[in-house]
């Protein structure tokens, strides 16, 4: 406990004492992007976020793409050519890259600039310990942050790896609200050192709509709309349009000189059910890490990744001097069933020309051959895919309670869709999941457990002292078997323990896959199978007891987000050492809006550490209660003078009292619960205020 109130008191310390570094500006490199070293003391490294809504294709542009310069153009987003709304952070997609030191303190003012929407900011893969209130997860650890106003993100840059941030409020994130976050060590701390050259290539990679996600989720959930994205954009550009004279929007290059080895960073921050396959012409990867973690060195000539998921590869530059296609192909709801989502990006080795290569890229002729990693539901022991639990820990884990002992918690979560009467989108006798007689505008509702998560109106992290037993799935009456079951389901985790946890994907419904991320922990991945189109929790546990799953205790890769296959299971084992409140859910943004999702309490409410001072609140108004709406300043002068001002009262004459019970107004303006998003001293003794109300009018009766 003390070690993490100090912990707290030193991120306060370092936010009021910042460095005068500069924050990144277009062509300038931000002074906590360098090498890290040992002897170097760590920096503090101040960032502005100003979130708004723009537009690809703006008068930013000019004459982009038909003056190709004029696409790299301050605040010019070109995108895919495609012009559409977009929210994006300092006009630019994606948003600022921060890359720092181990160590390193990172202080992000988030300016909401929009007009309506509210927004946050997750940092995905960084687990926040001791800062747990700066995960960014909306009515989980914060507030959302409103229209017109900021919040200071502050917090130590504790574990080192190939990070993303992104918002995590809405459709945001599939909308342009994302960016890297590379958290660097020491060389010599890397055991990977000796197999690159140089590491430089940051590649972020995601699915892409040519119109807004909200607009989507409603046309899907409501209408008879789709889901699929169209696109796939790497480092925010491709060029889906044809302009014309058959002009096209620039694509990413990455450049190269021969002889030398690149290590690559690919960071998938895909929004829907996109996977993306990626492969470069004439070469392979030596893939080196996930999601953070090293791993024993891999050679593939493709790998599959999941929204959510990272990966570091080497590639080494020893073809012949020339361009060569990077290739990225959308599977699952993005194949050839559907929209045939596919990019390209230029591997441009030094010495070559600055065209293309001479074929012409397409979704049908980019198919894979060789080995391939992390692929689409697949299970162990194919000749030619792996799977992530079959990779091993580049360091052998010593004395790893998650592979040495047994563990003292097994969660099983199975999910599906399945075909309910969602009142949020189907209401039972008006349009009924049956009732509506179009099948393609019949939506299936994902759960885990049969249970849909809701969220409440307040942080269940800062406003924990507000969450009631009846939120709790536990006093559900009904059969969620049959019926539409929702509820905030929090799993209590004793502070220490070994979890470990069944993931399996029944598959009845569609052919789909959901890749899972755990917030605040990174756990093991010990096994992963496919058992067929389908299957159930029974016969997962049946196998488990007739001794036909393997786990591997060994040496099991460490990551944060992982895939599941479709009538298949995960297991993971996590330590539950990180108090606080922390979601697990599925990364496709439509599914965990509609409350795929659950959360983990670990820990009792004192092992957290205490909110930071004036740390924001929000919550329903309901209009039941007087609430005090005092703040600080006149607190003080309220107690000191209390006394005197209730004889002052009693002196007055009777026409004063009238006065004073009418504008009493004035002093209590808010009724109800807290007022959205006020200061934390809103609800300051206003009992006591009340009762001290009531006294004075009694005694003003009396006389």
């Amino acid at each position: 406990m003390k070690a993490q109130y100090a912990t707290v008191i030193v991120l306060l310390r370092s936010v009021l004492h910042l460095t005068s570094a500069a924050e990144q500006t277009d062509g300038q490199i931000h002074p906590c992007q360098r090498e890290c070293r040992a002897d170097e003391p760590p920096k503090t490294c101040e960032y502005h976020f100003k979130v708004e809504w723009y537009y690809t294709m703006s008068k930013a542009c000019y004459d982009c793409p038909y003056n190709l310069t004029d696409c790299y153009r301050p605040d010019c987003v070109p995108a895919d050519g495609v012009e559409r709304p977009i929210i994006v952070i300092n006009r630019s997609l994606p948003g600022p890259s921060i890359q720092v030191c181990l160590g390193d303190t990172i202080v992000v003012d988030v300016e909401n600039a929009m007009m309506e929407e509210s927004t946050s900011i997750h940092w995905h893969g960084h687990h926040q310990r001791n800062s747990p209130y700066m995960d960014g997860v909306p009515y989980v650890t914060q507030c959302p942050v409103p229209p017109h106003s900021s919040f200071r993100y502050a917090y130590k840059a504790d574990n080192e790896g190939t990070h993303f941030w992104h918002s995590h409020s809405g459709c945001q994130r599939g909308d342009g609200a994302f960016g890297s976050f590379i958290v660097r060590a020491p060389k010599e701390r890397d055991v990977h050192r000796d197999m690159y050259d140089v590491d430089e290539h940051v590649l972020t990679v995601t699915d892409w709509l040519h119109e807004l996600g909200i607009r989507k989720f409603l046309a899907h959930y409501h209408g008879s709309g789709d889901n699929k994205p169209e696109t796939l954009l790497i480092n925010g550009r491709g060029r889906f349009k044809k302009f014309q004279g058959d002009y096209r929007t620039p694509l990413a290059r990455f450049d190269v000189t021969r002889g030398k080895r690149y290590r690559f960073r690919l960071i998938n921050a895909g929004f829907l059910n996109c996977p993306i396959s990626m492969s470069i012409d004439n070469h392979t990867f030596t893939v080196i890490a996930t999601d953070g973690y090293n791993v024993q060195p891999v050679v593939v000539d493709s790998f599959v990744s999941y929204a959510g998921e990272r990966w570091d590869f080497v590639v080494e530059a020893t073809a012949n001097i020339g361009n060569y296609w990077m290739r990225f192909k959308g599977l699952m709801d993005c194949d050839e069933r559907f929209t045939k989502a596919f990019e390209v990006a230029v591997l441009h080795y030094d010495g070559s020309s600055d065209g293309e290569p001479e074929d012409i890229p397409t979704y049908d002729n980019s198919l894979y051959s060789g080995i391939q990693l992390n692929a689409l539901n697949k299970g162990s022991g194919q000749m030619d895919t792996a799977t992530v639990s079959e990779l091993e820990d580049a360091t052998p884990p010593k004395k790893d309670l998650r592979l040495e002992n047994k563990p003292d918690l097994t969660l099983f979560m199975s999910y599906d869709f399945y075909s309910l009467d969602n009142p949020h989108f189907h209401k039972p006798t008006l349009y009924g999941f049956k009732q509506v007689s179009h099948k393609s505008a019949r939506v299936y509702t994902p759960q885990i457990n049969k249970m849909t998560f809701k969220l409440q109106s307040f942080p269940l992290l800062s406003q924990r002292e507000m969450i009631k037993p009846s939120m709790s799935c536990e006093n559900i009456k009904k059969d969620c078997s049959k019926e539409f079951c929702e509820c905030t389901n929090i799993i209590k985790v004793p502070l220490g323990s070994i979890v470990e946890l069944f993931l399996i994907d029944k598959g009845v419904t569609y052919n789909a896959n959901h890749p899972f991320h755990l917030h605040g922990h990174p756990f093991r991945v010990i096994a992963m199978e496919r058992v067929g189109n389908h299957t159930t929790v029974e016969e997962i546990e049946q196998m488990d007891r007739e001794g036909r799953i393997e786990r591997n205790l060994r040496s099991a890769p460490l990551k944060d987000t992982v895939t599941v296959p479709d009538g298949g299971f995960t297991i993971l084992r996590f330590l539950a050492d990180n108090p606080g409140y922390w979601l697990f859910h599925c990364h496709i943004e439509f599914h965990v809006e509609v409350g795929m999702a659950t959360v983990f309490k670990i820990g009792e409410d004192w092992d957290m550490p205490p909110p930071p001072p004036s740390f924001p609140k929000c919550g329903n108004y309901n209009g039941n209660e007087l609430v005090s709406f005092i703040y600080p300043e006149d607190i003080e002068l309220l107690h000191a003078n209390l006394n005197e001002s209730v004889y002052n009262i009693l002196d007055t004459k009777n026409d004063s009292h009238i006065n004073m019970i009418s504008t009493m107004g004035k002093l209590w303006p808010f009724v109800g619960g807290a007022h959205p998003y006020v200061s934390s001293l809103a609800n300051i003794n206003s009992s006591y205020f009340s009762i001290v109300l009531c006294i004075v009018i009694s005694l003003l009766f009396i006389n």
